[in-house]
């Protein structure tokens, strides 16, 4: 399949995705509101802390195999790409059994502090539910390994797709439990159940797609084992500066403000930051060929790719936060049912940060492309304790309009750092980057008017 029909492949299964990932944040929040009452499901996200966090670390580990997988096998060398997938799955395994002892670690440890005595929800029923949530995510662990079998097999759609069919399952699932009037035991069982069941069938259908392990039998290198060890530690700083920012400051306005101001938070967050879901389509089309041709050493064809996502990124990001503006409120008053009030500053503030999430986000695909993260995870943490300080003193002054301006400073910081270091891997300027890019939008729209000029004649 050609490049333009693969991208194309790309794109309609990650539309699909998005879609439904838009879905999955908005669609169950009326009906948690209205099953468990707003204070009620402010505690369930403050509860649901612990396995974000194990949610998060996925892109350690799984990612240092993930990616060199993929560039080992397109370099032409397939003997090793079986040894890193083999090595890699010995290393998650691993991973996770670790990840199992420290979480029990922590409830025991939160337990006996009585964290969970001061919340809303029923201890038992607390940590029966969190436990769940955390072996749902650790399981997590191992999609970043065995997406790389799909990118590498050029299948990039296909395993979008199933992955979108996973998420379809678990919005489907949690709605079921939330109309029937059953708790977060069912809830987090429900979800447990389909990762469980996900898991094991996207590995076995990725093995089937690369074909690789019919012919090549990985074994457990020591020297592969180092560098994905290496690699893996720096891709867990990505996940820690994430943790940091985002559960940091929903930690910190349950401090300053009060359950029920997590939920104006969160809320506010997820419906602004909506729109990047489509904006974030462009990262999955393009990322499987992006890396594929940087590891055949094919720089141009890379270079272009990486142009174009970048330019059109920006240009749908102003898109979206003029429409944001403009529909935001009306929908956020439905959504909520009017449960939760919005302050406009707050509002007008956390959508601005579009355009900046939007350049920083897309530039941030060439770290993992290229295999080195370090940079970007140190970056990241450094910006994440910034806004989440920020975020600590304005709140405390301005409400919830100064939660959401030290909020706003991480992607202003990263769009600082990431946008110039991110050119720099790709070979290019900043001032490359706009100049061909222009160039590259103004021959790609050359060449759709001449295709559909072809298709009426």
């Amino acid at each position: 399949m050609a490049l333009k029909n693969r991208i194309l492949s790309n794109g309609l299964a990650s539309i699909l995705q998005k879609i439904i990932r838009v879905v999955e944040q908005l669609f169950l929040v009326p009906f948690f509101i209205t099953a468990w009452g707003a204070a009620y499901y402010g505690e369930w996200l403050t509860l649901t802390i612990i396995p974000s966090v194990m949610a998060f670390s996925n892109l350690g580990f799984g990612s240092a195999a993930g990616n060199s997988f993929v560039l080992t096998y397109a370099s032409g060398d397939q003997q090793k790409a079986a040894s890193i997938s083999k090595t890699g799955f010995y290393i998650i395994t691993i991973m996770i059994l670790v990840a199992i002892l420290v979480s029990a670690l922590t409830i025991v440890a939160l337990d006996y502090f009585n964290v969970f005595e001061k919340s809303l929800i029923e201890k038992s029923d607390a940590i029966i539910a969190v436990s769940f949530m955390i072996v749902a995510q650790l399981l997590m662990f191992y999609l970043q390994l065995m997406e790389a079998y799909y990118r590498a097999a050029q299948k990039a759609a296909l395993s979008i797709n199933l992955i979108t069919l996973k998420s379809a399952f678990l919005i489907g699932t949690g709605l079921l439990v939330l109309v029937l009037g059953y708790g977060v035991i069912e809830f987090a069982l429900t979800q447990f159940i389909v990762i469980l069941v996900f898991i094991l069938l996207y590995g076995l259908k990725g093995r089937k797609v690369i074909g690789l392990f019919k012919t090549h039998k990985g074994i457990k290198d020591k020297a592969i084992l180092k560098d994905i060890t290496s690699k893996g530690l720096s891709y867990l700083m990505l996940p820690v500066w994430q943790i940091i920012y985002f559960q940091g400051s929903t930690f910190v306005v349950r401090i300053v403000l009060g359950p029920e101001a997590v939920a104006i938070f969160n809320t506010v967050r997820t419906l602004s930051r909506s729109f990047n879901q489509f904006l974030y389509l462009v990262e999955p089309t393009v990322f499987p060929e992006l890396q594929y041709y940087i590891g055949k050493n094919q720089w141009e064809t890379a270079k272009k790719i990486f142009r174009i996502s970048i330019l059109g990124v920006f240009l749908m990001s102003i898109i979206g936060c003029i429409l944001l503006a403009l529909f935001g409120p009306w929908f956020y008053a439905i959504w909520t049912k009017n449960e939760l009030y919005l302050p406009k500053a707050m509002w007008y503030i956390s959508i601005s940060g579009l355009i900046f999430n939007a350049l920083w986000y897309s530039a941030e695909m060439v770290f993992r492309a290229v295999n080195q993260p370090k940079k970007m995870g140190v970056f990241g943490i450094v910006s994440a304790v910034i806004s989440v300080a920020f975020t600590y003193v304005f709140a405390q002054y301005l409400g919830l309009v100064g939660a959401a301006l030290g909020a706003l400073m991480l992607d202003i910081l990263l769009v600082i750092l990431i946008l110039p270091l991110g050119c720099k891997l790709m070979h290019m300027s900043i001032g490359e980057l706009f100049k061909h890019g222009l160039e590259d939008f103004t021959s790609l729209n050359q060449q759709l008017k001449s295709k559909l000029k072809s298709l009426k004649n």
